[in-house]
């Protein structure tokens, strides 16, 4: 006989939380890294993932994450009471990137590092670039990027190839996760 796999030893917990009567709706075909944290008025579509350290606290409004959508690395999306955060379909959030009381349309890319604020709308195939912060009220019009602090907006640089690409790396990456991940230690 030999020595157990070790995925039969661990398992892997994910920490939900529902606040009051916020619960989270969290597709089963969508990935929550179990160093993440989803708390409150939170929902997840089908195929979209939310990577290590990165926190969905919707507690005053809510947050919703379409298909297909990666929440990379230490991410923080919040809402406001007035305003929901609203990420769509086939869109890439960076690393270290802050949400709040926005919207990115579905086909987006916000890059790391950067901040988008109350009220602003990231079109569809537009871009933010890293570090860039963008203040509340701005749109970023499809096809352009948003690069600076306070970010100014380049009409026609944003490169749709990137952001599918970026797309299809995490697709792949959360059918390996959901697969293949265990906790060893």
């Amino acid at each position: 006989m030999g020595v157990p796999h070790c995925h039969s030893l661990y398992r892997v917990v994910v920490p939900i939380y529902a606040l009051g009567d916020q619960v989270p709706d969290i597709h089963p075909e969508a990935f929550v890294h179990p160093d993440a944290v989803v708390i409150g008025s939170v929902t997840i579509g089908a195929q979209s993932s939310i990577w290590p350290g990165a926190v969905l606290r919707g507690d005053d409004g809510q947050i919703r994450i379409g298909e297909r959508t990666s929440v990379q690395d230490n991410c923080v999306l919040h809402t406001t009471a007035d305003h929901p955060t609203i990420v769509g379909d086939d869109c890439v959030i960076g690393h270290l990137v802050h949400l709040e009381g926005c919207t990115i349309e579905s086909g987006s890319l916000v890059g790391s590092g950067s901040i988008v604020l109350h009220r602003v709308i990231v079109r569809t195939g537009a871009m933010v670039a890293a570090n860039a912060v963008v203040l509340n009220d701005s749109e970023v019009p499809s096809g352009a990027i948003a690069v600076g602090i306070p970010a100014t907006i380049k009409a026609g640089r944003a490169r749709r190839a990137d952001i599918e690409a970026g797309v299809e790396s995490y697709l792949h990456k959360t059918h390996r996760f959901r697969t293949e991940l265990r906790r060893i230690g």
